[in-house]
Parts: C-alpha cells; sequence; structure tokens
C-alpha cells in the first residue's frame, strides 16, 4: 500500500493566477509525483468569486477539488455550478439547507482522500460553529477513509491553530486559506496531523494580496474606496505538499513550495 502524496495550492487569483498555474502545474506535479490536486478557487474570477468557466479552466489543468470561502456566492454563475458539481465545495459550516457541499470524498488511483471545507467566524460571518461541524464530518467519513483533508478558510490565524489541534490525530492534514500570505509555520501535530496556517496565494508577486499595489495602498492611505484589480506583476505560486499514509491517515512529511516566475508575463484579461 503505497503512501499518498497531496498538492495542496492556495488562493487563485483571478487570470494571473490561472496563467501560472496552467503554465506550472505539470511541472510541480511531476516533480513531487503528486497523487492528488487541491485549489483554493474562491477568487479565481477576476479576483474575487468563482464562475463555471474559471472552475472549468482549473479542472481541465489537473486540479482534483477546488475549496472556496467567505467570497464563494460572489458571482450569481456560481448556482448554476455548485448544486451538481462534487469537486466544487463550499463551507461546510454554512446552514445544512445550503445548495452544495461542505465535503466530499474522492478516489485517487483506488484510494479515497476526503475533503472538507470549513469557514472561519473571527472577524468572519456568523455561521455554524466550524469546530462541531468538523465533527460532524469526520464521523460520517471515518468508515470510508483515514485520509481526511481540512481546509480551514479563516482570517484569525489563532482560530486556524486551534483547529489543527482540535482535530489531530482525526484528520491527515488541516492548511489554512483566506489571507493570500504564505506562513513558515509548517509542521505535523503529534497525533500525526501535517497543519499550516496559511499556503499563501497564486497571483501577482508585486501586489498586496493579489491586487495592484498602487489601488490598495491608496485605499489604506485615504480611505477612499478604490476598483479592486488584479495584479498582473510577474507571478507567484505558493502550494504545499504533503505525504500521507494510506492506511493509517498519517501525515509523515509536509513541504512549503513559494516559487516567483519573474520570466512570466501576464497578458491584460481581454
Amino acid at each position: 500500500m503505497a503512501n499518498k502524496i497531496i498538492l495542496c495550492i492556495g488562493d487563485v487569483i483571478g487570470i494571473n493566477g490561472r496563467t501560472s498555474l496552467k503554465k506550472h502545474i505539470d511541472e510541480i506535479k511531476a516533480e513531487f509525483d503528486i497523487d492528488f490536486t487541491i485549489a483554493n478557487g474562491e477568487n479565481s474570477a477576476n479576483g474575487i468569486g468563482i464562475t463555471r468557466n474559471t472552475a472549468s479552466e482549473l479542472f481541465d489543468m489537473g486540479v482534483d477539488v477546488l475549496t472556496t470561502g467567505n467570497h464563494v456566492w460572489h458571482n450569481k454563475d456560481v448556482f448554476a455550478l455548485i448544486g451538481g458539481e462534487g469537486r466544487l465545495l463550499r463551507p461546510y459550516n454554512y446552514p445544512d439547507n445550503t445548495i452544495g457541499l461542505g465535503y466530499n470524498i474522492y478516489n485517487a488511483f483506488g484510494c479515497n482522500i476526503a475533503v472538507i471545507n470549513l469557514l472561519g467566524r473571527v472577524f468572519m460571518e456568523a455561521l455554524d460553529c466550524p469546530f462541531k461541524k468538523v465533527l460532524d464530518a469526520i464521523k460520517h467519513i471515518k468508515n470510508k477513509t483515514n485520509i481526511i483533508i481540512i481546509d480551514m478558510h479563516a482570517e484569525a490565524t489563532a482560530e486556524k491553530i486551534a483547529m489543527g489541534y482540535h482535530v489531530d490525530g482525526q484528520a491527515s492534514l488541516v492548511f489554512g486559506t483566506h489571507t493570500h500570505v504564505q506562513t513558515a509555520d509548517e509542521k505535523i501535530l503529534s497525533g500525526g496531523t501535517a497543519y499550516i496556517t496559511d499556503i499563501g496565494m497564486c497571483g501577482g508577486y508585486d501586489s498586496i494580496i493579489g491586487t495592484k499595489v498602487e489601488n490598495a495602498l491608496s485605499r489604506f492611505i485615504t480611505h477612499i474606496p478604490h476598483r479592486f484589480e488584479v495584479s498582473l506583476s510577474y507571478p507567484m505560486i505558493n502550494a504545499i505538499v504533503v505525504e500521507i499514509d494510506e492506511k493509517s491517515g498519517r501525515a509523515l512529511s509536509i513541504k512549503r513550495i513559494n516559487r516567483a516566475y519573474k520570466e512570466d508575463i501576464i497578458e491584460p484579461q481581454k
């Protein structure tokens, strides 16, 4: 029984993130002999929200599962997709009657892999408790697979860290998204759960969390709203690679990827 190697990609920001990922995902997957790929796609459509077209583009380039977060409903286009697309998740702690799936189980080379999507509540929406909801999901999953991966989409670092310890020994991996800034705290907890507070983003290297520097900076200085525009500077890809024991579900290693591609030129979207 072979170990499974999972690639988790940070928030994909607009055309910059999609284009750079499309160009480099195959080389990254080949380098690490990847079995399964997850990406957070909630900002893949012009920097905020997700659409049928951007989801399709990410699936076509080899992403197996797309997670989301607080911007999942930004584009109405998503409602025509999320109800029937099991590879696109919304946070599990939305109310039970919310359209879409909060977790699902996928098969990769004969092995079941579960992915759970959660949304934090500190400085975010007042949703159901992610700490209670995740235990409900794990209870239903455990008789089908021990490989359980959690995207904790949250603002507060402490809330993400707390989730890691909350499910230590029950989940294989907890990774954070939402802040678009990769943290350097990757580790394997005592119970065998791999953890990182935020895996970062795929977007412009010279940017403020993926947006044009001048626009975001002006807003901080003047407090006047400015149009949100995706940075088209040369791109970077943030991700993690995690090796998981297929039988026990325990993580064996976790490695950060943080690469800038100065030679890439991103063309403005027409």
